[in-house]
Formats: C-alpha cells, sequence, structure tokens
C-alpha cells in the first residue's frame, strides 16, 4: 500500500488527510490501517513517533456516527502529556465528520469542570487511567456504547502501576467492541492482557529501527562522581539546541538538572512528582527552545512530542536493551543526523553486555579522558517563555496574542515563536533579544481589549 487512497476511506477522510498533509502511510500505518478498518482487534508493536496515532485514529473517527451524541471511543493514555498529544491529533483527523466532539479526562486538574464537559456529552475520550476510573466510579461516565477502545503505549501503563485500574475500565466496556492495543515493548502481562480481552487479533510489528545511520552512538566509561562533569563537557561539545538526558530516578533528575543550572546551563527536570502546572510549564518551554536540556525518567519522557532533538544522554545504562533502543530511538528521526551518548560506570558494565548480546555486535567506547578535558561552554537558549494569566476558558485565541505583540508591542512577527494555549494560561517563546521589550510592552499593554497578567515563565 503506497498511498491512503487504497484504503476505501470515505471521501470526506480523504480530502482531510490530504489537507493535513498525509502523504504516504508509514510503516505502522501500512500493516495496522486494513485490518483495522475492516474491524478487526490488533495488536501493534509500535515505537513512539511512527505514525500509530493516525494508526488509531483513522479508523476510530470513520466508525463513529455523530449524531449519536454518546461516547463511542475510549483511547485511554499512560499520561496527560501523550494524552492531550493523542487528543489534539484526533480533533485533527475528526474534521472529516461533522460536529465530533473528543474529551480529554487526566488527572493533575480539578475534575468539576470534567464533569460539567461530560454532562453536555462526547463522541470521543481519551484519558489517563487514574482518572477515567475516577468518573467511572462516580457514574458520570458511562461506556456501554463504547465501539473502539485504544490502549495506546500499553506496557508503558503497566509499568506505572495502571494495570488493575485498565483491566476494571476494560470490564465496564461492551464485549462486542473493537480493541485496538499498542505497545513499544511485548511483556508478558502485554499477552496476558490480550488474550483475555481481544479477539483473534492482528499480530503488527514493526521493529524499532536499529541504530540507524542517522545516529552515531558512543559510550563512555566515568566513575559516578564524573557524571554531572562528563554530561556538561557532552553538552558543550555537541551545543544542542534540544537535547534529552534520561536518570532512573527522580531524585537523580533533580540532582543532575540543579547541577547543571549551577554550571550556566539551561536545564529543568520532568518526572511523575511534578504538579501539573510544572510540568505544561517546563514541557513547553523545552518544546520551544527556552529550556535546552531536558533531564528525565524514562516513564515522564514517553509520548513526548519533540520534533527535533540532536542529542540523547543516558547518564547510565537503561536496565534493557529495549529501553535504551527506545530511548535513543528519540533522536536522528525524519532523516536528520542524531547522537546519542550513553555513560557507564564499571559496576554497570553488565548491562551493557546484554545490550551487545541483544544487538550481536560490541559498541563503540569513546575517550573519557579527552571528554573530561573538554572546555564547558553553556548553550545559550534561543528563547524566552512569556507566561500570560489568560486562556482558552478566557476566549484567548493564538491570534490575539500573536496580534498583541506584533502590534501594540510593535515586535518582529520572525522574534514570536510557539503559542500553547491551556485552560486559563498561555504561553509563549520570544526571541531571547526582543523578550525584555515584549514582557514590558504586555505589562503596559491589553490583550483583546483587557489587561491580563503576564511574567516569565
Amino acid at each position: 500500500m503506497s498511498s491512503f487512497k487504497e484504503l476505501g476511506l470515505s471521501q470526506a477522510m480523504q480530502a482531510n488527510l490530504q489537507r493535513l498533509g498525509f502523504e504516504q502511510p508509514t510503516g505502522i500505518q501500512v500493516k495496522a490501517l486494513p485490518p483495522a478498518l475492516a474491524g478487526k482487534d490488533v495488536i501493534a508493536m509500535a515505537q513512539t513517533g511512527s505514525g500509530k496515532t493516525a494508526a488509531f485514529g483513522i479508523p476510530l473517527v470513520e466508525r463513529l456516527k455523530p449524531k449519536q451524541f454518546a461516547v463511542q471511543a475510549l483511547v485511554l493514555c499512560p499520561t496527560r502529556e501523550l494524552a492531550d498529544q493523542v487528543a489534539k491529533a484526533l480533533r485533527e483527523l475528526a474534521r472529516a465528520q461533522d460536529n465530533v466532539k473528543v474529551l480529554t479526562l487526566c488527572g493533575g486538574v480539578p475534575i468539576g469542570p470534567q464533569i460539567g464537559s461530560l454532562s453536555h456529552g462526547a463522541h470521543i475520550v481519551v484519558g489517563t487511567p487514574g482518572r477515567v476510573d475516577d468518573h467511572l466510579r462516580k457514574g458520570t461516565l458511562t461506556l456501554d456504547r463504547v465501539n473502539t477502545l485504544v490502549l495506546d503505549e500499553a506496557d508503558r501503563m503497566l509499568d506505572m502501576g495502571f494495570e488493575e485500574v485498565v483491566l476494571s475500565i476494560l470490564e465496564q466496556t461492551p464485549k462486542a467492541r473493537q480493541t485496538l492495543l499498542f505497545s513499544a515493548t511485548w511483556p508478558e502481562p502485554i499477552r496476558a492482557m490480550s488474550e483475555r480481552f481481544q479477539v483473534e487479533p492482528v499480530d503488527v510489528r514493526i521493529e524499532a529501527e536499529e541504530a540507524t545511520s542517522s545516529i552515531s552512538e558512543v559510550f563512555y566509561e566515568i566513575s559516578p562522581d564524573q557524571k554531572v562533569r562528563a554530561v556538561a563537557a557532552l553538552l558543550s561539545e555537541y551545543q544542542p539546541v534540544s537535547s534529552l538526558v534520561f536518570c532512573t530516578t527522580k531524585r537523580d533528575c533533580d540532582e543532575l538538572a540543579q547541577a547543571l543550572e549551577a554550571l550556566g546551563f539551561a536545564a529543568m527536570s520532568l518526572h511523575g512528582d511534578l504538579e501539573q502546572k510544572d510540568r505544561d510549564s517546563t514541557l513547553v518551554k523545552f518544546a520551544n527552545q527556552s529550556c535546552t536540556v531536558m533531564v528525565a525518567t524514562d516513564v515522564a519522557a514517553r509520548g513526548l512530542d519533540i520534533k527535533a532533538l540532536p542529542l540523547v544522554i543516558n547518564a547510565e545504562p537503561a536496565r534493557d536493551p529495549e529501553v535504551h533502543t527506545h530511548r535513543i530511538g528519540r533522536t536522528g528521526r525524519a532523516g536528520e543526523q542524531g547522537h546519542a551518548i550513553t555513560l557507564c560506570a564499571p559496576s554497570q558494565g553488565h548491562k551493557v553486555s546484554r545490550l551487545e548480546a541483544a544487538r550481536g555486535e560490541s559498541v563503540v567506547w569513546g575517550d573519557s579522558e579527552s571528554l573530561l578535558a573538554q572546555t564547558l561552554r553553556p548553550v545559550r537558549p534561543a528563547m524566552k517563555t512569556l507566561c500570560l494569566a489568560g486562556g482558552r476558558k478566557d476566549k484567548v485565541r493564538p491570534g490575539d496574542v500573536l496580534g498583541a505583540l506584533t502590534g501594540d508591542a510593535g515586535i518582529p512577527g520572525t522574534a514570536v515563536g510557539k503559542i500553547d494555549l491551556f485552560d486559563f494560561q498561555c504561553f509563549v517563546a520570544v526571541d531571547e533579544a526582543w523578550a525584555d521589550k515584549a514582557l514590558a510592552r504586555l505589562e503596559k499593554g491589553k490583550v483583546k481589549g483587557r489587561k491580563i497578567r503576564v511574567r516569565y515563565a
């Protein structure tokens, strides 16, 4: 299959895909779309960034009956970030139908407004297991009309301890439904879940691209007390606009980010203990290049939608080869050259040996001495982020913010970067050279005819 036209999609969906810039199906779409569109259950192994959202989103939208105002599709995701990303993609795909309502149900935000939104009805619900379960217990969500159920990044949901909750949710959906299960890895609990809840699923495998030619990979042996210096040296050597550094624990993330900050690097940590507003702010600043280094755990980094990522650093080896492949697969995408570096203490050598055994070849070791002798040169972020105390619920739109900056504030349009809108706040990236002027002008001026508080994020 070389074209979406070969799938027998509705004319409206074909036109919508063309408008969205979908030209050729990706590997996962080629294999998963025909059985999914035929109404069969699918169990698919695919990495983040492989195009899997459209692989389940297109069939899901094609099956909807917009005039039937009930929840017809449920998509479960491990994190709020992934749920937001999936919901956004589904809203775009759903433009092929009239008046389709997509609702996101995630924890970390008040439940009251969600109950209000549910009372007005929705066709598609995208949510995290915990919050979906909360609504089922309260009776504010019913799943008796669901015909399509999607488990996205199912392995990560189980890693995060959601197995019992997910099973409970599955029990509350109709038996005669289509179940699409997507996972980056293939552990035993995933197979057991498939056997219990799927009917003769079509097995789709898209192998993680081996450390392809677009990723250059090097390992360095260092002692634990050299870790901060080694990470700072790598950032100085490669000078990446964005880099992701993986740590095993939340505490390691915080300590490494703080140590890098003290050395002059724009670093932030991302893990499960952050409050939702702090997660939002961190992710926004990283995506819009106001922060150049994200130090994250595997769970927190799953589902991040970061387009260009030239450097990935493992501050220590991953726990197994599959996780390692998933980590380094975040760089070198879309044909761009990427660099993946792994730091390894002598006591962690067995993890590298396991990786070599899985690959059937030796890894490449770099010269630790010359790395640690590197002169430190922190990368200065290209952008700064302003936070405005007004969002979707205040009827603020990206155009209003852009207009306020380029109009009254006199900032050139080329100096304004990504604008991220949330319910009650808005983040806007501004070229570092113009940021102070933009802040001062917005403090004095108005957005959409009214004063809105503004500060640096």
